[in-house]
């Protein structure tokens, strides 16, 4: 279902994303939820998201962890995250298999101090799993637990999305919806779709088509696992 999210204060700016993405675009909208007193803005609320189902080993997993923790050390990637008009970000993380799960809350960015922080927790999470790859189900947890609780106000909200297969849960929400309710709310969601294993050949579109969407939203394919560091530090 759409209309699940209200529309805030002054409305967000939508862009192309360089991992949290610093450069402003067109307004759009988004927005919830936001604390009566915020003392300061963030130019990118960013939700990074990661498959953790039984198709991603442990090697795998420290992988995925480790990629997205050297990218939050890197010299580019901080350059972007506080060249900003308001100098930094708001980053949460989703783990996901059968249940979606906050592996890190909302955590403010404004310095590599803050940075390193946030990519010591990242690489100290400890492995969950899940026989499953739930995509429609974490959405709506993203949906209704992540974007509604921003507690800082953002000029753009943003998902990014990472996994190896598609949905395989028979959701009785389809995920299109999601998707779209997401969309409306002026989210951007991009795609990083770990192309290994039986669904190396279709992932990329299966991702294009059903979890890609809104204001500048792309799908970046990573070519296997061992490529996925450098993947994510490219978005």
């Amino acid at each position: 279902m759409r209309g699940r999210f209200k529309v805030l204060g002054r409305s967000v700016v939508t862009a192309s994303v360089i991992f949290a993405g610093v450069a402003l675009a067109a307004p759009s909208r988004a927005q919830d939820a936001v604390p009566p007193a915020v003392e300061a803005e963030v130019d990118t609320a960013l939700v990074v998201s990661v498959d953790v189902s039984n198709s991603v080993d442990e090697r795998r997993y420290q992988l995925q962890m480790g990629g997205i923790a050297s990218a939050l050390e890197d010299d580019g990637v901080i350059d972007a995250i506080l060249s900003g008009p308001q100098g930094g970000i708001a980053i949460a993380m989703v783990v996901w298999a059968d249940k979606p799960k906050t592996a890190i809350p909302w955590t403010v960015i404004r310095n590599k101090v803050d940075a390193a922080a946030v990519a010591e927790k990242i690489r100290k999470l400890p492995r969950e799993g899940g026989e499953f790859t739930c995509v429609a189900s974490m959405l709506r947890n993203i949906a209704d637990k992540l974007v509604t609780q921003i507690p800082v106000k953002a000029n753009r909200v943003v998902v990014d999305v990472s996994g190896d297969g598609s949905e395989n849960c028979n959701p009785v929400e389809p995920i299109q919806s999601i998707r779209d309710e997401l969309i409306d709310a002026g989210v951007t969601i991009n795609g990083l779709p770990i192309l290994d294993g039986k669904e190396k050949a279709t992932l990329e579109k299966w991702y294009t088509d059903n979890v890609k969407g809104g204001p500048s939203g792309f799908v970046l394919p990573a070519i296997g696992f061992d490529d996925f560091p450098r993947a994510i530090r490219q978005k």
